[in-house]
Protein backbone atom coordinates (compact mmCIF):
# COMPACT_ATOMS: atom_id res chain seq x y z
CA UNK A 1 0.00 0.00 0.00
CA UNK A 2 1.36 3.98 -0.93
CA UNK A 3 2.70 5.53 2.33
CA UNK A 4 1.14 9.15 2.91
CA UNK A 5 4.59 9.83 1.21
CA UNK A 6 4.29 8.32 -1.59
CA UNK A 7 0.76 9.80 -2.11
CA UNK A 8 1.88 13.65 -1.41
CA UNK A 9 4.33 13.08 -4.68
CA UNK A 10 1.75 12.11 -6.68
CA UNK A 11 -0.65 13.86 -9.27
CA UNK A 12 -3.63 15.30 -7.70
CA UNK A 13 -6.93 14.16 -9.83
CA UNK A 14 -9.57 16.46 -8.25
CA UNK A 15 -8.15 20.02 -7.17
CA UNK A 16 -8.95 23.21 -5.71
CA UNK A 17 -11.24 25.48 -7.06
CA UNK A 18 -13.67 23.62 -7.20
CA UNK A 19 -17.59 24.76 -5.05
CA UNK A 20 -18.03 22.12 -2.61
CA UNK A 21 -19.32 23.60 0.80
CA UNK A 22 -16.24 23.60 3.13
CA UNK A 23 -16.29 20.01 5.67
CA UNK A 24 -17.36 18.60 2.53
CA UNK A 25 -16.17 14.84 2.99
CA UNK A 26 -17.06 13.60 -0.15
CA UNK A 27 -14.75 15.97 -2.01
CA UNK A 28 -12.12 14.90 0.37
CA UNK A 29 -12.72 10.92 -0.75
CA UNK A 30 -12.44 11.75 -4.27
CA UNK A 31 -9.22 13.30 -3.92
CA UNK A 32 -7.92 10.08 -1.32
CA UNK A 33 -9.56 7.79 -3.89
CA UNK A 34 -7.59 9.31 -7.07
CA UNK A 35 -4.53 9.48 -4.81
CA UNK A 36 -4.82 6.03 -4.13
CA UNK A 37 -5.27 5.35 -8.31
CA UNK A 38 -1.99 6.64 -8.75
CA UNK A 39 -0.27 7.93 -11.63
CA UNK A 40 -1.90 5.49 -14.14
CA UNK A 41 -4.38 6.47 -17.21
CA UNK A 42 -7.25 6.84 -15.58
CA UNK A 43 -11.13 7.58 -16.63
CA UNK A 44 -13.93 8.38 -14.38
CA UNK A 45 -17.28 8.66 -15.05
CA UNK A 46 -19.61 11.01 -12.25
CA UNK A 47 -23.90 10.84 -12.56
CA UNK A 48 -25.74 14.14 -11.76
CA UNK A 49 -25.05 14.76 -7.83
CA UNK A 50 -23.46 17.43 -5.38
CA UNK A 51 -19.97 16.29 -6.83
CA UNK A 52 -20.79 16.63 -10.04
CA UNK A 53 -22.22 19.92 -9.67
CA UNK A 54 -19.94 21.56 -7.92
CA UNK A 55 -16.77 19.97 -9.96
CA UNK A 56 -17.78 20.84 -13.13
CA UNK A 57 -19.32 24.53 -13.41
CA UNK A 58 -19.24 25.42 -17.08
CA UNK A 59 -16.18 26.49 -18.05
CA UNK A 60 -14.26 25.36 -15.47
CA UNK A 61 -13.14 21.47 -14.20
CA UNK A 62 -12.04 20.59 -11.05
CA UNK A 63 -11.07 17.37 -12.42
CA UNK A 64 -7.20 16.55 -13.34
CA UNK A 65 -7.98 13.03 -14.77
CA UNK A 66 -10.45 12.44 -17.91
CA UNK A 67 -14.03 12.72 -16.49
CA UNK A 68 -17.16 12.22 -18.06
CA UNK A 69 -20.70 13.33 -16.54
CA UNK A 70 -24.20 11.92 -17.25
CA UNK A 71 -27.47 11.40 -15.98
CA UNK A 72 -28.42 10.34 -12.78
CA UNK A 73 -28.71 6.66 -13.73
CA UNK A 74 -26.34 6.12 -16.32
CA UNK A 75 -23.03 6.52 -14.53
CA UNK A 76 -22.36 2.72 -14.12
CA UNK A 77 -23.71 2.04 -18.04
CA UNK A 78 -21.75 4.80 -19.02
CA UNK A 79 -18.34 4.23 -17.85
CA UNK A 80 -18.76 0.24 -18.28
CA UNK A 81 -19.61 1.00 -21.91
CA UNK A 82 -15.86 2.42 -21.94
CA UNK A 83 -14.33 0.14 -20.68
CA UNK A 84 -15.88 -2.19 -23.22
CA UNK A 85 -14.16 -0.39 -25.67
CA UNK A 86 -11.04 -0.08 -24.01
CA UNK A 87 -10.97 -3.79 -24.15
CA UNK A 88 -12.49 -3.95 -27.93
CA UNK A 89 -9.58 -1.50 -28.50
CA UNK A 90 -6.91 -3.64 -26.99
CA UNK A 91 -7.85 -7.37 -28.74
CA UNK A 92 -7.45 -5.22 -32.05
CA UNK A 93 -4.66 -3.86 -31.53
CA UNK A 94 -5.11 -0.34 -31.41
CA UNK A 95 -4.20 0.66 -27.71
CA UNK A 96 -1.86 -1.01 -25.59
CA UNK A 97 -2.20 1.14 -22.47
CA UNK A 98 -3.34 -0.14 -19.28
CA UNK A 99 -6.10 2.19 -18.56
CA UNK A 100 -8.32 1.85 -14.87
CA UNK A 101 -12.05 2.88 -14.64
CA UNK A 102 -13.61 4.61 -11.83
CA UNK A 103 -17.54 5.71 -12.02
CA UNK A 104 -18.78 7.48 -8.95
CA UNK A 105 -22.69 8.32 -7.82
CA UNK A 106 -23.74 9.76 -4.71
CA UNK A 107 -26.86 7.79 -2.71
CA UNK A 108 -29.65 9.08 -4.82
CA UNK A 109 -27.61 8.01 -8.01
CA UNK A 110 -26.53 4.76 -6.32
CA UNK A 111 -28.95 2.97 -4.39
CA UNK A 112 -32.56 4.22 -5.93
CA UNK A 113 -32.10 6.01 -9.27
CA UNK A 114 -28.76 4.15 -10.75
CA UNK A 115 -29.34 0.84 -9.13
CA UNK A 116 -30.24 -1.21 -12.14
CA UNK A 117 -27.15 -0.09 -13.96
CA UNK A 118 -25.07 -0.56 -11.59
CA UNK A 119 -26.63 -4.29 -11.30
CA UNK A 120 -25.93 -4.33 -14.85
CA UNK A 121 -22.70 -3.27 -14.81
CA UNK A 122 -21.57 -5.95 -12.14
CA UNK A 123 -23.44 -8.72 -13.97
CA UNK A 124 -21.51 -7.93 -16.98
CA UNK A 125 -18.39 -8.32 -15.15
CA UNK A 126 -16.39 -4.91 -16.42
CA UNK A 127 -13.68 -4.51 -15.02
CA UNK A 128 -13.83 -1.04 -13.04
CA UNK A 129 -14.47 0.35 -9.56
CA UNK A 130 -17.78 1.99 -8.61
CA UNK A 131 -17.60 4.41 -5.68
CA UNK A 132 -21.29 5.26 -3.85
CA UNK A 133 -20.12 8.41 -1.86
CA UNK A 134 -23.05 8.46 0.53
CA UNK A 135 -24.54 11.22 2.34
CA UNK A 136 -27.81 9.68 3.16
CA UNK A 137 -30.26 12.05 1.03
CA UNK A 138 -30.73 13.83 -2.15
CA UNK A 139 -28.64 16.61 -0.68
CA UNK A 140 -27.88 18.87 -3.89
CA UNK A 141 -31.94 19.44 -4.87
CA UNK A 142 -32.27 20.17 -0.94
CA UNK A 143 -31.79 17.63 1.41
CA UNK A 144 -34.86 15.21 0.58
CA UNK A 145 -35.01 11.23 2.08
CA UNK A 146 -33.52 8.33 -0.33
CA UNK A 147 -33.48 4.53 0.40
CA UNK A 148 -29.78 5.39 1.87
CA UNK A 149 -31.29 7.92 4.91
CA UNK A 150 -31.19 6.12 8.11
CA UNK A 151 -34.44 5.32 9.96
CA UNK A 152 -35.59 8.69 12.08
CA UNK A 153 -33.30 11.14 10.15
CA UNK A 154 -35.44 14.30 9.12
CA UNK A 155 -35.04 15.39 5.73
CA UNK A 156 -37.39 17.49 3.94
CA UNK A 157 -39.56 14.80 2.85
CA UNK A 158 -39.37 13.18 5.85
CA UNK A 159 -39.85 15.81 8.28
CA UNK A 160 -39.69 15.14 11.92
CA UNK A 161 -42.88 16.02 13.86
CA UNK A 162 -45.73 15.10 15.25
CA UNK A 163 -46.93 12.87 12.37
CA UNK A 164 -43.22 11.02 11.69
CA UNK A 165 -40.41 10.84 14.07
CA UNK A 166 -38.08 11.27 10.99
CA UNK A 167 -37.59 9.38 8.11
CA UNK A 168 -40.18 6.21 8.84
CA UNK A 169 -38.30 3.67 6.72
CA UNK A 170 -34.77 1.83 7.75
CA UNK A 171 -32.10 2.26 5.59
CA UNK A 172 -31.58 0.04 2.64
CA UNK A 173 -28.13 -2.19 2.45
CA UNK A 174 -26.67 -1.63 -0.80
CA UNK A 175 -23.49 -3.20 0.38
CA UNK A 176 -24.78 -6.42 0.97
CA UNK A 177 -27.27 -5.92 -2.62
CA UNK A 178 -23.85 -5.65 -4.01
CA UNK A 179 -22.19 -8.31 -2.28
CA UNK A 180 -25.09 -10.82 -4.09
CA UNK A 181 -23.93 -9.94 -7.39
CA UNK A 182 -20.57 -11.80 -6.42
CA UNK A 183 -18.33 -8.93 -7.45
CA UNK A 184 -14.87 -9.25 -7.50
CA UNK A 185 -14.23 -6.81 -4.60
CA UNK A 186 -16.90 -4.98 -2.46
CA UNK A 187 -16.22 -3.11 0.94
CA UNK A 188 -17.26 -0.04 2.91
CA UNK A 189 -14.90 2.86 4.08
CA UNK A 190 -15.29 6.28 5.12
CA UNK A 191 -12.70 9.41 4.72
CA UNK A 192 -12.01 9.29 8.42
CA UNK A 193 -10.06 6.34 8.22
CA UNK A 194 -8.15 7.53 4.96
CA UNK A 195 -5.39 4.70 5.13
CA UNK A 196 -8.08 2.11 5.52
CA UNK A 197 -9.81 3.91 2.03
CA UNK A 198 -6.88 3.92 -0.06
CA UNK A 199 -6.05 0.48 0.73
CA UNK A 200 -9.22 -0.88 -0.61
CA UNK A 201 -9.25 1.35 -3.93
CA UNK A 202 -5.72 -0.10 -4.59
CA UNK A 203 -7.33 -3.82 -4.30
CA UNK A 204 -10.77 -2.75 -5.55
CA UNK A 205 -8.92 -1.17 -8.67
CA UNK A 206 -6.42 -4.82 -8.65
CA UNK A 207 -9.55 -7.02 -8.31
CA UNK A 208 -10.18 -9.07 -11.55
CA UNK A 209 -13.46 -7.64 -12.36
CA UNK A 210 -16.12 -5.24 -10.90
CA UNK A 211 -15.52 -3.58 -7.46
CA UNK A 212 -17.46 -1.52 -5.34
CA UNK A 213 -17.08 0.78 -2.77
CA UNK A 214 -19.64 2.33 -0.63
CA UNK A 215 -17.68 5.31 1.16
CA UNK A 216 -19.97 7.19 4.09
CA UNK A 217 -19.95 10.80 3.59
CA UNK A 218 -20.69 12.91 5.92
CA UNK A 219 -22.49 16.41 4.62
CA UNK A 220 -22.42 19.67 6.73
CA UNK A 221 -25.83 21.43 5.33
CA UNK A 222 -27.79 18.12 5.33
CA UNK A 223 -26.52 16.37 8.71
CA UNK A 224 -26.49 20.00 10.38
CA UNK A 225 -22.64 20.18 12.15
CA UNK A 226 -19.90 22.70 12.41
CA UNK A 227 -18.06 22.17 9.27
CA UNK A 228 -14.95 20.89 11.73
CA UNK A 229 -16.53 18.23 12.89
CA UNK A 230 -16.53 16.03 9.44
CA UNK A 231 -13.84 13.58 9.77
CA UNK A 232 -15.14 13.24 14.03
CA UNK A 233 -18.19 12.30 12.45
CA UNK A 234 -16.98 9.98 9.81
CA UNK A 235 -15.05 8.19 12.79
CA UNK A 236 -17.76 8.23 15.42
CA UNK A 237 -19.77 6.39 12.66
CA UNK A 238 -17.12 3.59 12.79
CA UNK A 239 -17.30 3.98 16.54
CA UNK A 240 -20.72 3.25 17.09
CA UNK A 241 -20.85 0.73 14.65
CA UNK A 242 -23.44 2.36 12.98
CA UNK A 243 -21.36 2.26 9.67
CA UNK A 244 -18.71 -1.07 9.72
CA UNK A 245 -16.01 -0.78 7.91
CA UNK A 246 -15.46 -4.12 6.25
CA UNK A 247 -14.55 -6.56 2.50
CA UNK A 248 -15.19 -8.69 0.96
CA UNK A 249 -13.46 -10.99 -1.72
CA UNK A 250 -14.05 -14.41 -2.57
CA UNK A 251 -16.71 -15.03 -0.27
CA UNK A 252 -15.28 -14.10 2.38
CA UNK A 253 -15.90 -11.39 4.91
CA UNK A 254 -13.45 -9.14 7.04
CA UNK A 255 -14.36 -6.46 9.52
CA UNK A 256 -11.12 -3.76 9.46
CA UNK A 257 -11.96 -1.84 13.24
CA UNK A 258 -13.99 -3.87 15.95
CA UNK A 259 -13.67 -1.49 18.94
CA UNK A 260 -13.17 -2.87 21.95
CA UNK A 261 -15.37 -1.13 23.62
CA UNK A 262 -17.85 0.62 21.06
CA UNK A 263 -19.52 4.32 21.95
CA UNK A 264 -23.00 4.50 22.25
CA UNK A 265 -24.72 5.62 19.16
CA UNK A 266 -26.35 8.52 20.78
CA UNK A 267 -22.56 10.03 20.54
CA UNK A 268 -23.02 9.82 16.77
CA UNK A 269 -26.32 11.31 16.57
CA UNK A 270 -26.14 14.56 19.48
CA UNK A 271 -23.78 16.17 17.03
CA UNK A 272 -26.22 16.40 14.07
CA UNK A 273 -29.62 18.83 13.96
CA UNK A 274 -31.17 15.90 11.53
CA UNK A 275 -31.31 13.76 14.61
CA UNK A 276 -32.00 16.39 17.58
CA UNK A 277 -35.69 15.47 17.53
CA UNK A 278 -34.69 11.90 19.08
CA UNK A 279 -33.01 13.68 22.58
CA UNK A 280 -36.20 15.51 23.01
CA UNK A 281 -37.96 13.63 26.43
CA UNK A 282 -40.82 11.13 25.09
CA UNK A 283 -38.55 10.11 22.04
CA UNK A 284 -36.19 7.40 24.33
CA UNK A 285 -37.87 4.73 22.83
CA UNK A 286 -36.67 5.81 19.51
CA UNK A 287 -33.02 6.10 20.48
CA UNK A 288 -33.26 2.80 21.92
CA UNK A 289 -34.68 1.07 18.36
CA UNK A 290 -31.90 2.67 16.87
CA UNK A 291 -29.13 1.64 18.87
CA UNK A 292 -30.79 -2.35 18.98
CA UNK A 293 -31.21 -2.04 14.80
CA UNK A 294 -27.29 -1.54 14.72
CA UNK A 295 -26.55 -3.75 17.18
CA UNK A 296 -28.37 -6.20 15.19
CA UNK A 297 -26.88 -5.39 12.14
CA UNK A 298 -23.09 -5.66 13.94
CA UNK A 299 -24.12 -9.39 14.97
CA UNK A 300 -25.16 -10.51 11.83
CA UNK A 301 -22.38 -9.00 10.23
CA UNK A 302 -19.52 -10.50 12.99
CA UNK A 303 -21.28 -14.00 12.36
CA UNK A 304 -21.31 -13.62 8.69
CA UNK A 305 -17.21 -13.09 9.29
CA UNK A 306 -16.71 -15.91 11.42
CA UNK A 307 -19.05 -18.28 9.00
CA UNK A 308 -17.50 -17.31 5.89
CA UNK A 309 -13.47 -17.89 7.52
CA UNK A 310 -14.37 -21.08 9.02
Amino acid sequence: MASLKELSKRTEGLVGGHRACAGCAASTAIRQILLAAGDKPTVTGICTGCMEVVTTIFPYTAWNVNLVHNAFENSAATVSGMEAAYRALKRKGKIDAEIQFIAFGGDGGTYDIGLQSLSGAIERRHKMLYVCYDNEAYMNTGYQRSSATPYCAHTTTSPAGTKIPGKPQKRKDLTEIIIAHDPAYAAQATPGYYMDLIRKVEKALAADGPSFINVLSPCVPGWGYPLNQTMNISKLAVETLFWPIYEWQDGKYKINMKPREPKPLVDFLKLQARFRHLLKPGNEHLLEELQAEVNRRWEVLLRKEQATNG
